[in-house]
């Protein structure tokens, strides 16, 4: 199983176009010793031909051009992306649905309630259904499903205690499937990551995906619970906006810290995290406890 990181940063990405924070500004400087990032989305294949695009990102067109794997090869009109699977509905993961309008109807994969919110309070379906057309196929909420075109690998999303997006009509009121974690399985190999960019709270049966996953690719949004307030860029916390930090005695580090010996990854980094800087304290502190920052165009072969 072959996965690449399209975009390892969160909505806005790094450097965020409005934003003068110390990561932002050191970055166009060159006083931060860090890189650009795109807007998180990973690409999963198992024959490297044929892939399945796991959030579409407002980036995605940037993606493909630095990602020659889902360039067209094939054919007059062709892509490597034989399907779109959605983990949310938040505008960072599904706005590049429209760049992919051009193309033939898109295979999108995604739970009912995100499949409501695309057709209701952010209608990118109706839109689309004036250009590509989509074909949707239910994402079934802890049960596993297989991919056509993606021989031998093994889905199976799980519910996370997390948000509906901002504009959704339940924002205050999660349900079962707004937001999903991804279990995903090579049959060949035995070999299995664990996908969840937005990761609120790690319930008995996210911590026993962590603990079977070879890889884990999980919420790197916030160093601080209080970061964006303590920065004076927003009133909310990391929890508020359905984020586990990476900091403190619960924090995504003790979580990683808890589930033994494997690849841990943290994507989805907002541009205030200070672990973007590479010269960081807290980029050394993830390094002592065995855990990677994704970066855009990062591979794993599992």
């Amino acid at each position: 199983m072959n996965i690449i990181v399209l975009g390892s940063a969160a909505g806005g990405g790094f450097p965020q176009w409005n934003c003068n924070c110390r990561n932002c500004a050191g970055l166009r400087n060159g006083t931060v010793r860090a890189t650009a990032r795109t807007q998180s989305s990973i690409a999963v294949s198992s024959n490297g031909t044929d892939w399945v695009l796991i959030n579409a990102s407002p980036d995605i067109l940037a993606q493909i051009r630095a990602t020659p794997a889902l360039q067209p090869a094939r054919d007059k009109r062709d892509s490597g992306i034989a399907a779109v699977m959605l983990m949310d509905a938040q505008v960072d993961h599904v706005t590049g649905l429209l760049m992919l309008r051009e193309g033939s109807t898109l295979a999108l994969y995604c739970t009912a309630p995100v499949w409501r919110e695309l057709n209701g309070a952010l209608p990118l379906v109706p839109v689309l259904s004036h250009y590509c057309g989509v074909h949707w196929h239910e994402l079934p909420v802890d049960s596993s499903l297989h991919v056509p075109g993606i021989a031998g690998i093994r889905f199976t999303p799980l519910a996370l205690s997390s948000k509906a997006p901002p504009y959704s009509d339940h924002r205050a009121h999660p349900q079962i499937g707004d937001n999903i974690g991804l279990l995903i399985e090579d049959l060949a190999t035995g070999k299995s990551a664990f996908y969840a960019p937005g990761l609120g709270a790690i319930d008995p049966h996210v911590e026993a995906a962590l603990r079977r996953a070879d890889c884990v690719l999980v919420d790197g949004t916030f160093w601080r619970a209080d970061e964006m307030i303590e920065l004076g860029f927003s009133s909310k916390t990391a929890a508020d906006m359905g984020h586990l930090p990476q900091s403190g005695e619960a924090g995504m580090i003790a979580v990683l810290d808890g589930i033994g010996a494997r690849r841990k990854v943290l994507i989805h980094i907002n541009n205030t995290n200070p672990i973007l800087d590479e010269d960081s304290e807290q980029r050394a502190v993830l390094a002592r406890h065995g855990i990677e920052v994704a970066f855009d165009g990062m591979e794993i072969t599992l």
